[in-house]
């Protein structure tokens, strides 16, 4: 099996950077896992009109209203079959701002949309459909699409003018041998929402799929996409 990433780049895969290939193409089937820790240089927010969006994303875990410099970080990367047997990989970033914040995901390969859909927050109540590219230095960018709102009988197309869209790139600094990563989230009318950049390693750890711990995996899963 190919990672998700890798299925949906297909030849252009390659042209990413070695160890950002290493880093998005492992699989389930490969027990193992990678674990970022490194010190995002800034967390950034937008102006305080925008706290309402932050302070509602602390209820799942998607986003939150602290911010700083030097701040630690951790990011956690598993790969596993859901319930529904669909190759899933998790990003659970933690921020040590003033308070422990976190930032869950889970990411899978929609064959039915034919692209990355990202569940945001720890019941996967959004799913965001993800464009993938190859940037010019050889990392990974990501951006995010048309989003969709999905609890119980509930389903909707989510209206942007209370989200945002996100712009994430991931490289491999070559001279300082460290991974670097660059987020930024915007709304279209309410501007600069959140954000953060710096820099991580990655520790590999053999995990089985079945030893893939409780705490990154969402609370609840959605089988819609």
């Amino acid at each position: 099996m190919t990672s998700i990433y890798q299925q949906v780049l297909g030849s252009d895969f390659s042209r990413l950077n070695p160890q950002i290939q290493k880093r998005f193409g492992f699989c389930s089937d490969d027990n193992i896992a990678a674990i970022g820790r490194g010190v995002m240089d800034e967390v950034w927010r937008g102006r305080f009109y925008t706290l309402p969006f932050l302070y509602i994303g602390t209820w799942r875990r998607i986003m939150f209203p602290e911010y700083g410099t030097n701040v630690p970080f951790t990011i956690e990367n598993y790969a596993y079959r859901d319930s529904f047997g669909r190759e899933t990989v998790t990003w659970v970033r933690t921020f040590e701002v003033r308070k422990r914040r976190r930032f869950d995901a889970t990411m899978i390969h929609s064959h039915q949309r034919g692209r990355i859909v990202d569940y945001l927050g720890s019941h996967q109540h959004l799913a965001v459909d993800i464009d993938i590219s190859v940037a010019d230095n050889g990392g990974l960018c990501l951006r995010s699409g048309a989003q969709r709102f999905y609890e119980g009988p509930i389903a909707f197309s989510f209206p942007m003018i209370f989200s945002g869209v996100a712009e994430v790139c991931e490289w491999f600094d070559d001279d300082t041998g460290k991974f670097r990563i660059s987020v930024e989230v915007r709304n279209k009318t309410w501007g600069p929402l959140f954000g953060y950049r710096g820099s991580f390693d990655v520790e590999w750890k053999p995990c089985a799929p079945d030893q893939v711990p409780a705490h990154v995996k969402p609370l609840r899963e959605e089988r819609r996409e």
